[in-house]
């Protein structure tokens, strides 16, 4: 089976670097790019996904990236079931990210390409961010959004 996903967008806000209780980095965000479609009132659409990198990959977001920076991620897709707080049970589907090339940021008009893919086999962590680590859908707010 094939469970490939290749996106470029841009950081909806600046990333936070998290560490788990064992001690491993990991950084979630969400990649937000402007679909093909038009939506019915005839402007542009745009799509959120939301994404974990763990590790190095998470250490150089975190470092290099902020709100507005335009990335390319390749990762594979991932389901992940949580329950949230009310006790209600809930799912989400994310990128998990394997690597990462910074692009631009957004008030740089030159590309800066800094690919950071240090290894071709995708981490699986042992341990998964807890629900506080990630957004459920539909957080944002207007001046969150990179464009």
């Amino acid at each position: 089976m094939i469970n490939r996903v290749v996106l470029v967008g841009r950081l909806t806000k600046t990333p936070e670097l998290k560490t788990t209780t064992s001690g491993l980095s990991v950084l979630t965000f969400t990649l937000a790019f402007d679909n093909k479609t038009k939506g019915a009132d005839g402007q542009k659409t745009s799509s959120f996904i939301n994404c974990t990198a763990w590790r190095q990959q998470a250490e150089f977001i975190a470092k290099y990236c902020e709100k507005g920076t335009q990335i390319g991620v390749d990762g594979s897709l991932q389901e992940r079931r949580y329950q949230r707080r009310d006790g209600s049970n809930a799912s989400t589907i994310e990128v998990v990210v394997d690597s990462v090339t910074l692009l631009n940021s957004k008030n740089q008009g030159t590309t800066n390409s800094q690919p950071v893919n240090q290894s071709a086999t995708a981490y699986v962590p042992d341990e998964m961010p807890s629900d506080d680590l990630l957004s459920d859908e539909g957080d944002l707010a207007d001046d969150d959004l990179p464009f």
